[in-house]
């Protein structure tokens, strides 16, 4: 495997034990790690691949694999996908076992408490990172948020809002707005 396949896995293996609340609660890091300090992919072509998992079926921790697929191919993909699920697939299956042992005790409905706020946080943080990162300014950030409050408040279908959302950028681009 090539050194930078060794990096990709290097950077993902410890992002793997903080996906608390899914892997979403890591995005805000990967985008640091990825876009920041190892400066392997702009903050455009990060939220592209975000958007890009989103669509895809799986797993949202499948942003990893492309990611890494985009970095260095196909050994940069099974890198970055190694390095997001293997750490936590050997961890979560000996804590599986403990959770078991000693379901419904205090200690573990403490912590369920206790981790509970910090996956909210750690998923906020990946909000606000995809936020500044969007390409389209105030235009595509008003849109991000009045679908997140029509979701939240309303049954609408998500469909209808990614139509909406495209039908608005391409009014404004054919009326040059945008």
């Amino acid at each position: 495997m090539p050194s930078l396949a060794w990096s990709i896995l290097l950077v993902f293996a410890p992002l793997s034990l903080v996906t608390i609340g899914g892997g979403q609660g890591a995005v805000a890091d990967m985008h640091r790690q990825i876009v920041d300090v190892h400066q392997w992919m702009t903050a455009t072509q990060f939220v592209d691949a975000f958007a890009i998992s989103r669509m895809a079926p799986g797993p949202g921790s499948l942003l990893a694999t492309l990611i890494g697929w985009q970095i260095a191919g196909f050994w940069g993909a099974l890198a970055a996908t190694v390095g997001i699920f293997g750490p936590t697939a050997f961890l979560i299956y000996g804590v599986a076992r403990l959770w078991e042992r000693y379901e419904g005790a205090r200690w573990q409905r403490a912590l369920e408490t206790g981790l509970r706020p910090v996956a909210a946080g750690l998923i906020l943080a990946a909000t606000y990172i995809l936020l500044q990162a969007m390409a389209g300014g105030w235009i595509a950030r008003s849109i991000a948020l009045i679908s997140t409050a029509l979701l939240m408040l309303t049954p609408v279908n998500p469909i209808v809002l990614i139509a909406a959302g495209s039908g608005c950028f391409m009014a404004l681009r054919l009326l040059g707005l945008i």
